[in-house]
């Protein structure tokens, strides 16, 4: 009798093993599959993608984005797992350049550590404000009307520990790197970031015994940058320029007239020499009011380090290089043999 009562037991025990034996068989077959994705990369070919991550955009959106740019086999999955590493809140926006090579784990991690794509910008010496405004809206980088008025808004200027009203001068030409969607102030930052590196205390030091400031010898090295593209003349046009400020001789510098011109269309004639502005150091002695383009390191130790000259004058030849002369009389017969035209 008590064989025969177990029999029914085992019978109603069997469909429960069963089902049992099927979610673990299951379940060993999700966790295969899962493993499988996540240790698999979208292709065998990689290919690269650039993808732009939205600020605020969800997971699930996220996930079908990077399945239809071909960068994760299954949109599901992926976003299985972003939550199973708690990673939903760790997203970061930006544009991201991928690759269809990438696991999804690895994938995932630069979008946790927001490793967006840099675009690598030069700015030549001597670029004004406005130049490198365009320069960085043509990278898509900026929109130059934004940053331009970020650069000349005086409380932003201040805080950067820069004695004027505008950015003007404090942009350090070089090569960066820069990645889309930075806010404007991050940007400027970078180059006032950069100018400190190559103007600290010694060039400070240096500034002191030319008995000037630091700002003073930044507008006069925008001038000397504007004035030669010739290296080895900036030390000496320095010493030019410091003479005639020296000897309250008016620096009468064509780039600084130039500066203080609206809708200036290349052509620079008289009237424009005898028109007054703040710039114009035609009609006004000692530096123009504020930089007038952003020098290179050369131009600022170039007038750390002037060549000391008799020199009081500089025309330009054709060759793009300048002759020197001492006096007026010499100068006017240089600038008739250079420049007969003017």
């Amino acid at each position: 009798m008590e064989e025969a009562s177990t029999k029914p037991k085992m019978r109603r025990l069997r469909p429960l093993w069963s089902l049992l034996l099927v979610l673990v068989l299951a379940s060993a077959w999700l966790v295969g599959d899962m493993l499988h994705f996540i240790r698999t990369p979208a292709s065998s070919e990689p290919a690269e993608v650039v993808m732009e991550v939205p600020v605020g955009m969800s997971v699930p959106a996220l996930s079908e984005l990077l399945h239809e740019q071909g960068l994760v086999r299954s949109a599901g999955k992926f976003r299985w797992l972003v939550r199973f590493k708690g990673a939903a809140r760790q997203i970061k926006a930006g544009e991201y350049q991928l690759s269809t090579g990438l696991r999804p784990g690895e994938l995932l991690n630069k979008i946790i550590r927001g490793e967006v794509r840099l675009h690598q910008i030069t700015f030549p010496e001597g670029y004004t404000l406005k130049q490198m405004a365009e320069l960085l809206e043509a990278s898509k980088l900026v929109i130059a009307e934004r940053f331009i008025a970020a650069a000349a808004n005086p409380p932003f200027v201040r805080s950067l520990d820069i004695p004027a009203t505008s950015l003007e001068g404090y942009l350090f030409p070089d090569t960066y790197r820069f990645a889309r969607g930075l806010p404007v102030k991050t940007v400027l930052r970078s180059f006032v970031t950069m100018f400190n590196q190559h103007f600290g205390p010694v060039q400070e030091e240096q500034a002191r015994k030319l008995g000037f400031t630091r700002h003073q010898v930044v507008i006069l090295a925008s001038v000397v940058e504007k004035e030669t593209a010739a290296a080895e003349e900036r030390p000496l046009i320095a010493g030019v320029f410091l003479n005639r400020l020296r000897r309250r001789i008016r620096l009468q510098s064509d780039p600084t007239v130039i500066y203080g011109l609206r809708n200036f269309d290349g052509n620079l004639t008289r009237a424009h020499l005898q028109k007054d502005t703040p710039y114009n150091t035609y009609t006004r002695r000692g530096l123009p009011i504020g930089p007038i383009c952003n020098p290179g390191a050369a131009s600022i130790q170039a007038v750390l380090n002037p060549t000391s000259t008799p020199y009081l004058y500089f025309v330009a030849k054709k060759d793009g290089t300048h002759h020197f002369s001492t006096n007026l009389v010499e100068h006017n017969a240089a600038v008739l043999r250079h420049q007969k035209r003017r």
